[in-house]
């Protein structure tokens, strides 16, 4: 690590975090602290403090929380090393000095940036020469005009060796152009003398696309030719000091703060795509270099939104590319962190969808993108026959090798569930049995006539049917009322536990109301007793959800208060409820499959997710 815990800690006793903070949140004094609303989620009251005395901000709301560093990190998408940087030159601070061969190092990189900026600007002049007609005229059947190539520095790389001739008048080296990954080597000579005359352009008669790094300097460009027949149709700079195409994403310096503001990001397969997408109002569109997206680019778009929008072909080759950017990301998911993905109809792109029917079709189309475990699910049953047991296992199989990809391990566990529930309705659900009319049997009556034939009905009663669906729709609003009543009962409980709090949300908007009142009561000091308490809320206007709370007291299940105490009771409590809300998908299928299909199967797995012992 580059800098030292005592260099941290200076940059950070030098920055003001209020002011830092204030740059982007209202900020308004209350105590000792500044309180504002969230920038990371959406409220309406202020649950979120900064504190110049401990040096941190924190929101009591969605647990969010930490240093200045932590701060840029989170909002400005930048790198650790990127943000104390920043702040240390904001708060001059000097960072250390480097060894002596990372001084060189770092002085070679400036020097090469110059000269990389030198052939971006040769390469758009040459756009504009009578030379670069071709470029331009390819350029308009695109739609882009003058002002277009401008925005995006686009260029033309001419024949012959023009770009190395243009360089040399502004004293750059021959050696500094192909580290820059601007010109070819010629072949070394027995003697491994280098003939500079055999040295050439690295691009020529190619349109240029500068890519610049986060800072948003250029680095390296991409290219593309202008014959028909020319192989590859694309290439880009080689790997140099500055450059690594699996490192970076086009646009993407410019996308960054547009996706930290929508916490959106959208990944379009080539350059054109992701001009077209920012040319119509999608500012934060971004491409991998050529390749499939790689670990470094995931992250990278993480670090902006949690979840980028992938942009593909609808076609079978996009499908394919779905699927390795689906599969890379297994590894590495995160809570809150995934993929979600976009396709276009077959035969389209962004750029030529954007250009036949205008923006409002693109944006239809990335309203209605897929999340990854559906898109993993289409890559494995689309347009195959399962109509076999042993094709039917043989997909299970492949989806537990999917979910053994992933790292961590409470996805993994909804990624298994969630194949078992896609399973279970493709190829297990049973069809509703056909009404049958019963047996009368004869005149005497023919016993085992009426018992054989007579209609079989659900395997559980209506009665009991009832019973367990009532139970079901009470389940989670009788749990969040137990928490109340034991909050109002010990107020000290929000101190005490405040970040389960925070994590815990309320269906009841009522609850969830007196759940917020009591986190920013014990985030501003105030001294929580049940009394003080119970005043508050009177005259916060909750008085009848007072009386209905103290009404019912804050009885445990019999026999329970006694072997546990406040603590225990409230930390059960918020678990179960917490469990209650992670699985509320899966609850709601089993409630769905049981009303539909009450049978014996059916009724023992509601009951087991909803949590419902069988009556006695």
């Amino acid at each position: 690590m580059r800098y030292g815990p005592n260099l941290l800690e200076e940059i950070l006793r030098r920055t003001d975090i209020v002011q830092l903070v204030g740059r982007k949140v209202k900020l308004t004094r209350r105590g000792q602290a500044m309180w504002g609303c969230c920038p990371f989620h959406k409220e309406k009251s202020p649950s979120f403090k900064v504190e110049n005395g401990r040096r941190a901000y924190k929101c009591f709301g969605c647990g969010k929380g930490g240093d200045a560093f932590k701060w840029l990190m989170e909002t400005e998408g930048l790198t650790f090393p990127e943000a104390v940087e920043k702040l240390a030159g904001e708060a001059g601070v000097e960072l250390p000095a480097w060894t002596p061969e990372d001084e060189a190092r770092e002085e070679k990189k400036k020097s090469l940036y110059d000269v990389i900026e030198a052939a971006c600007v040769f390469f758009e002049a040459q756009l504009r020469e009578p030379s670069g007609r071709a470029a331009r005229d390819y350029l308009k059947s695109r739609g882009l005009d003058e002002a277009s190539a401008k925005r995006f520095r686009l260029g033309y790389a001419p024949g012959g060796n023009g770009l190395i001739e243009f360089l040399k008048t502004k004293n750059i080296t021959v050696d500094d152009m192909i580290a820059a990954g601007l010109a070819r080597p010629a072949e070394l000579r027995s003697d491994s003398v280098r003939n500079e005359r055999g040295t050439r352009d690295f691009f020529f008669n190619r349109i240029t696309f500068p890519i610049a790094d986060p800072r948003g300097r250029v680095v390296a460009f991409g290219a593309r030719a202008l014959e028909a027949d020319a192989k590859p149709k694309y290439i880009n700079t080689g790997d140099t000091a500055l450059f690594a195409k699996g490192r970076q994403l086009y646009n993407f310096a410019t996308a960054r703060p547009a996706g930290l503001k929508a916490q959106t990001i959208v990944v379009a397969e080539g350059y054109m795509d992701v001009i077209a997408l920012v040319r119509a109002g999608f500012e934060a569109a971004v491409a991998p270099l050529g390749t499939a997206l790689t670990e470094d680019q995931l992250h990278l778009l993480w670090r902006v939104a949690p979840e980028p929008v992938m942009a593909f072909d609808g076609d079978d080759a996009g499908l394919r590319a779905a699927h390795r950017a689906a599969r890379l990301a297994l590894p590495a998911l995160k809570p809150g962190h995934s993929l979600r993905f976009a396709f276009v109809p077959p035969g389209e792109d962004p750029d030529s969808l954007i250009r036949a029917f205008g923006p409002a079709a693109m944006q239809k189309i990335l309203d209605a993108a897929e999340p990854l475990v559906r898109v993993l699910w289409r890559v494995e049953t689309e347009g195959k026959d399962f109509s076999t047991p042993e094709r039917r296992a043989g997909l299970e199989r492949s989806l537990a090798d999917i979910v053994s990809l992933i790292g961590d391990g409470k996805i993994a566990d909804y990624y298994r569930r969630e194949f078992e529930q896609l399973v279970f309705d493709s190829f297990k659900r049973r069809p509703a049995a056909p009404a049958r009319t019963p047996y009368r049997g004869s005149a005497k009556g023919d016993r085992r006539g009426t018992d054989r034939f007579a209609p079989q009905g659900p395997a559980v009663s209506p009665a009991v049917k009832n019973s367990l669906l009532v139970r079901a729709g009470g389940a989670q609003k009788a749990k969040e009322a137990e928490l109340a009543r034991l909050l109002l009962e010990d107020p000290d409980l929000a101190v005490r536990h405040g970040e389960t709090l925070a994590a815990i949300h309320f269906s009841d908007p009522l609850l969830d109301r007196l759940r917020q009142e009591l986190l920013n009561l014990a985030a501003s000091g105030f001294r929580l007793e049940k009394g003080g308490l119970e005043n508050h809320l009177v005259r916060a206007g909750m008085a009848e959800l007072v009386e209905r709370l103290k009404a019912h007291g804050a009885r445990g299940p019999a026999g329970r208060e006694g072997a546990e105490d406040e603590d225990a009771r409230f930390l059960r409590a918020a678990a179960q409820l917490r469990e209650m809300a992670e699985l509320g998908p899966e609850r709601k299928r089993a409630l769905e499959r049981f009303k539909s299909e009450p049978s014996e199967e059916s009724w023992h797995e509601a009951q087991r997710l909803l949590g419902i012992r069988s009556e006695e």
